[in-house]
């Protein structure tokens, strides 16, 4: 075989780990030189054949060690490849980003969004449980986690089970027999309800990137138009864990008199910096993705790359350090084979399943508007100001959008116009008498003075019963947050607010312990609940 000949075949598109790469980037002169990688045994046999084939030919002699394999990037670059090819013969696996069978609330009317966005329509995709008393009394709105679908508990309709299953139903904490219980996906999300996937019914296209910035408070208004639907003027309560924890307390701050009751578990008053930081990472791994386009994937392979990644970062701060230790220790996968790069250790494999299951079960721009929600959260009252101002000076737009005028959607600052300081960020000492948030002697300790900007923006909720439960185990939403809202509602005057924390001895789960402890979350939720 000739050299051109060898150079030829080493640039056709490769995708399996074992063939022959080469580094040479043109054709070689007669005096050139072709240095030729091993990689593998193939590659190997390969190179031994063009060292015959050429007196010209000069190798890379044999490394002293070989080179490592990288099964786990030989799995991206085999899914992208499998991705590739199921676009071109339109068959094989295609990301559905769907949760089964559910019920649908259209609604008609346009939505102004907290930042000046404005959803000329949408849709809210929801489950329900139990049976709507007369008065239409006994209603429990229960709001996801940021990836949860509608899906909280089996139905004919999807028998699957649910990701709150063995909590709803005939006696259980959300009882079915008392209750008429009513799940939904959060606008943004990609289980049915309106997000970066759907239809512009301005264009026909997908939204991708073109979709306007949510917040938690647009997902809550959102939600009580389908309630509006409903014929529910007030509910029985307002339930959620995690990010539906900050929902059930931003429904009660927005409707408080449509709100009774407020369940809140592992969530916050206003998101804080280490689950920000987490977020942030998430994001920028899924957005280095080649394949994230811009967010205008689409039609093409789906970032799968960097939202296995992303999924990987979330996984380690839902579980803890303690439950880990039992759970895997330091043992690797397989002992008695040497040291890899790629997954080795049991947490390793952990955490590469869990992001392998999860890449093409979630649409990555629904990740990164619904994480970008719970950033913005925040119901202090300067914060609650600046945004009733931007909503009052976008509410013209509404209307001129209502009557069929158009909108300019650069009006009001909506473009996103971020840049970089000049400056990067420079540490400074900070005053000697900066309080700790070790929970202990700072911020949420059992006798810390809760902040009066947000005293002030729960001021709403001074009349409301609540329920605030934390988890000591938890990194992701710390207790002393949990213990924030319950000494903050206190401090509103309300005096019928009940605050559990789990202490390790009763949870090592973590975050996701509002998933798996249907004994201590569930119960607590059931007692209050009534």
């Amino acid at each position: 075989m000739s050299i051109r000949r060898i150079v030829a075949a080493a640039r056709q598109p490769i995708h399996h780990s074992s063939v022959l790469r080469i580094s040479t980037p043109q054709p070689p002169k007669p005096s050139s030189l072709l240095f030729i990688r091993p990689k593998s045994s193939t590659s190997r046999r390969f190179h031994q054949h063009a060292t015959r084939s050429s007196q010209q030919t000069v190798v890379t002699p044999e490394s002293t060690n070989p080179a490592l394999s990288f099964p786990c990037l030989d799995a991206v670059e085999s899914r992208s490849a499998s991705l590739s090819q199921s676009r071109r013969s339109l068959s094989g696996p295609e990301p559905s980003y769907t949760s089964g069978k559910h019920l649908d609330f259209r609604s008609r009317e346009p939505l102004l969004l907290d930042w000046g966005g404005i959803l000329p329509d949408f849709n809210i995709a929801y489950e329900a449980w139990g049976t709507l008393n007369k008065d239409r009394s006994n209603a429990i709105l229960l709001h996801t986690g940021l990836s949860a679908s509608s899906h909280a508990h089996s139905t004919e309709a999807n028998p699957q089970p649910g990701w709150w299953e063995k909590f709803i139903g005939s006696g259980k904490p959300l009882d079915t027999d008392k209750y008429f219980v009513i799940c939904t996906n959060v606008i943004g999300g990609c289980y049915g309800s309106t997000g970066p996937s759907s239809i512009d019914p301005a264009n026909g296209e997908r939204y991708a990137t073109r979709f306007p910035i949510l917040t938690m408070e647009d997902m809550v208004r959102a939600q009580f138009r389908l309630l509006d639907s409903l014929g529910i003027d007030t509910l029985y309560a307002s339930v959620g864990s995690s990010m539906g924890g900050m929902q059930s307390l931003a429904a009660g701050v927005l409707f408080p008199e449509r709100v009774r009751r407020i369940v809140s578990i592992s969530g916050c008053a206003r998101s804080h910096p280490y689950s920000i930081a987490m977020r942030h990472t998430q994001r920028q791994v899924l957005m280095m993705d080649p394949n994230w386009a811009r967010g205008f994937y689409y039609d093409g392979i789906p970032p799968h790359g960097g939202m296995k990644l992303a999924r990987e970062i979330a996984t380690v701060t839902y579980r803890s350090g303690p439950e880990w230790e039992q759970r895997f220790g330091r043992r690797r996968a397989d002992p008695s084979r040497p040291p890899a790069l790629c997954p080795d250790f049991l947490i390793e494999t952990y955490l590469d399943h869990a992001g392998e299951k999860w890449c093409l079960e979630y649409d990555p721009n629904s990740l990164l508007y619904v994480s970008k929600a719970m950033d913005l959260f925040d119901l202090g009252q300067e914060h609650r100001n600046r945004i009733n101002k931007v909503r009052q000076e976008n509410s013209g737009k509404l209307q001129a959008f209502k009557e069929g005028k158009g909108v300019d959607s650069t009006a009001n600052g909506d473009v996103c116009n971020l840049t970089l300081p000049d400056q990067p960020y420079e540490e400074k000492e900070q005053p000697a008498d900066v309080a700790a948030v070790d929970g202990k002697d700072g911020v949420g300790a059992p006798d810390s003075e809760p902040p009066p900007d947000l005293v002030a923006g729960l001021k709403p909720l001074a009349n409301t019963p609540a329920l605030v439960l934390g988890v000591a185990s938890d990194i992701l939403f710390p207790a002393w947050q949990q213990r924030e809202i319950a000494n903050t509602l206190k401090r509103t005057g309300n005096r019928n607010v009940t605050h559990v924390e789990l202490g390790e001895e009763m949870s090592l789960f973590g975050h996701d312990t509002f998933l798996l402890d249907l004994e201590n979350v569930g119960g607590a939720v059931k007692r209050f609940l009534g």
